[in-house]
């Protein structure tokens, strides 16, 4: 039996049926209530979230004022899976994934000498159940949407303690920029220059659409 004559476009799936549900999930994130970080109390879920700026920062006064409008333009996105959640080994998520994810982030951000923890706010959208199987799209869809600053130039926010025998990589951009976590302190790697992160922000947020 010989292979049928290849054609490249009968093998892309569409659907514009997925689309509008990741739409509509951003949709329902975008309305949900603004917290501090983390939120004052626990909860249970995964799913996807976004940090707001509004401090007095003078490298972030771009973003910083389009949010003390209405908090429209995130300095970060990020998800939140429970664990086993890669080999599709759990349903619900039934531990604080989010909650406990946005900690992690308060901390960073509580140690960083040049920032305040109240000047962020977070919002989120807990995906359980089969709706868990968004949570990947929707975060990707939102980074392309609102371009946080945090995700697409300057890396490192979400980094962790690699560990003992581990700290001979780098600072990250974002350490560099906000020094003070006390793991990154121990890192010994050759770290970026500071003027060229700082050019590198300048030149994003001078072009960024705010909206």
């Amino acid at each position: 039996m010989s292979d049928t004559p290849f054609d490249f476009s009968v093998h892309i799936f569409r659907s514009p049926k997925f689309r509008s549900v990741v739409r509509e999930a951003i949709e329902f994130f975008m309305a949900t209530p603004l917290h501090s970080v983390p939120p004052s109390m626990p909860f249970i879920g995964s799913g996807v979230y976004g940090l707001y700026y509004t401090g007095g920062l003078e490298l972030y006064a771009p973003i910083a004022k389009v949010n003390r409008d209405g908090y429209v333009q995130p300095i970060y996105v990020g998800k939140a899976v429970p664990p086993g959640w890669r080999t599709a080994r759990i349903g619900s998520s039934k531990t604080p994934d989010l909650y406990r994810r946005l900690r992690e982030h308060a901390r960073s951000i509580e140690q960083a000498l040049n920032l305040q923890l109240e000047d962020f706010k977070c919002r989120f959208a807990i995906l359980s159940d089969v709706e868990g199987d968004l949570v990947v799209p929707v975060e990707a869809e939102l980074i392309r949407l609102y371009k946080p600053l945090w995700n697409m130039v300057i890396d490192g926010f979400g980094n962790h303690d690699p560990g003992s025998g581990r700290y001979n990589q780098a600072l990250s951009e974002w350490d560099i920029l906000h020094p003070g976590r006390l793991w990154a302190s121990r890192l010994t790697g050759t770290a970026p220059l500071l003027e060229n992160v700082l050019a590198k922000v300048e030149r994003f947020l001078g072009g960024l659409p705010l909206s």
